[in-house]
């Protein structure tokens, strides 16, 4: 704790640099996962290879998954990124295909039948039903992102991870600790706002408040 409350500076623009890509790695697996999700569900012959090849991916060790992405991309923040991405496509697609297939096909046809076009039964009915578990599985995948983002620190990518590598490299003990301390913060605080969205999002206990209201 002596490291951080006499370098706040430092530790807040590491803190910036790791929310900064773990930001932009969830968001735009989210916007690959989504889609890919909706895809499988309407055509579901390819699930398999699609959630296989995911699943293989994942079993990749993440420090794996990021050397063999830096002959392609660089020895940057960029190669991380995008193991970051690929990493946490299984969990997302995984999640958010339970989400979709739960939907019970009675409630679309109820909405179709209200005249409601396809991008309306989306918006309207399918987005609050699916976005509990949804919003579960973009917190596993932050989670994920977190940690990986600790790792490329080692490949040029900035983030606490660099209070990790230069503690262990410098036998400085305080930066280890400043580093791991505050990694674990990130990931209490974003794990805990999640948390709140996905119960927040719970469709039962909106019919709830609206029965006692």
């Amino acid at each position: 704790m002596n490291y951080i409350i006499r370098n706040p500076e430092d530790i807040i623009q590491l803190l910036l640099e790791h929310l900064q890509m773990t930001s932009l790695a969830v968001l735009i697996a989210v916007a690959i996962a989504l889609p890919l999700s909706v895809l499988i569900t309407r055509y579901r012959w390819l699930s398999i290879p699609v959630v296989g090849i995911l699943g293989i991916l994942y079993t990749i060790p993440s420090l794996a998954l990021i050397i063999l992405l830096v002959p392609l991309l660089g020895l940057n923040r960029q190669s991380v990124v995008v193991a970051m991405i690929l990493y946490t496509q299984v969990i997302l697609v995984r999640n958010f295909l339970v989400a979709l297939q739960s939907i019970d096909p009675k409630i679309l046809e109820a909405a179709r039948g209200m005249g409601m076009n396809a991008w309306q039964r989306w918006w309207w009915v399918q987005i609050p039903l699916i976005l509990p578990i949804g919003i579960a599985g973009i917190r596993l995948a932050t989670i994920v992102a977190i940690a990986i983002s600790t790792i490329g620190a080692k490949f040029g990518a900035g983030g606490l991870g660099v209070l990790l590598f230069d503690g262990v490299s410098q036998s400085r003990y305080d930066k280890i600790w400043a580093g791991a301390i505050t990694v674990a913060i990130l990931a209490f605080a974003l794990n805990g706002i999640l948390l709140g969205l996905q119960w927040l999002s719970n469709p039962q206990r909106k019919i709830k408040l609206m029965s006692e209201g």
